[in-house]
């Protein structure tokens, strides 16, 4: 599948990454917006986006300020899912992209749902991604406790190590050391000095720490979303979004679309049968 790299410089003149993939057989269906997740970038997608684009839709993958090649903010205080969705919106004009389906794991869920309260036209079929309106303290805690902490690396090794101890609890059936290796070059990347490095500006752990405490009421960013299509995909022993949680959500959207992918923890690649057999046939129905 044929993509193309570049960036996009935002309102205040940071360049963000992205990546620009288009189907050799386009469907005439809405583009798909993926957004990634907390500490992450535009490659926790590169399985994904091309599954997308095969079914006929312009796929957008993007790493928001501070992660992947994107710049680092000089002001930390600017890494927030608020900001990084005037981002997106700047991005998506640049595009000629009026409306697009969105789909978000983890913070970009979050995003998600912010994009569909600011400007309600712009998201046309939302996906989340393994997060809701609430989150389960668990999760949280072991987020917090790690993120913009990975550091310096000696060797691929080295960081194939840390990233598997820092996500094993999530996907307990990987076994496999090309997993993992797959996993640590997705977020990270080798350095000036040969040394591997984390693709995320640490300030952004130190903002989601102090951040933390002052969470907002996510309940009505959430029901921005009952006027569109959306699909929840959860994963089966996600310490982020509880069963319960999902009970809520419903009971506040019933027609919302519910995959539960299991074995996986937080968050599913959404590459797995499971999510993979729910996200194409949502995407199918999808305009």
């Amino acid at each position: 599948m044929s993509y193309r790299d570049a960036f996009h410089q935002a309102a205040d003149g940071l360049r963000l990454e992205y990546r620009d993939y288009v189907p050799a057989a386009a469907s005439g269906k809405l583009p798909v917006l993926c957004l990634h997740g907390l500490t992450r970038n535009l490659r926790d997608f590169d399985d994904l986006a091309p599954m997308i684009a095969g079914t006929g839709r312009r796929v957008i993958t993007v790493s928001q300020r501070g992660r992947g090649r994107s710049d680092h903010d000089p002001d930390p205080s600017h890494y927030t899912p608020a900001h990084y969705v005037g981002d997106m919106f700047g991005l998506l004009d640049a595009l000629q992209i009026p409306e697009a389906v969105f789909i978000g794991t983890s913070m970009g869920g979050l995003m998600t749902m912010i994009a569909a309260a600011m400007a309600p036209g712009r998201v046309a079929a939302a996906v989340l991604n393994d997060i809701g309106p609430e989150l389960d303290n668990e999760g949280l805690d072991r987020i917090k406790q790690y993120a913009g902490r990975s550091g310096h690396h000696d060797s691929w090794a080295d960081a194939t190590v840390y990233v598997r101890t820092v996500n094993e609890h999530a996907f307990p059936l990987e076994t496999s050391e090309s997993f993992w290796l797959d996993f640590a070059r997705r977020t990270h990347a080798e350095g000036p000095n040969g040394e591997i490095v984390a693709l995320c500006d640490p300030a952004v752990g130190e903002v989601t720490r102090d951040a933390s405490a002052a969470m907002p009421d996510l309940w009505p960013f959430f029901d921005a979303l009952k006027p569109v299509p959306t699909l929840l995909i959860r994963g089966g022993i996600s310490d982020l979004l509880s069963k319960q949680t999902v009970a809520e959500m419903l009971r506040h959207n019933p027609d919302m679309t519910v995959c539960e992918v299991s074995q996986v923890g937080h968050a599913p690649f959404m590459t797995e049968t499971e999510a993979w057999g729910a996200l194409a046939a949502f995407l199918e129905s999808a305009r």
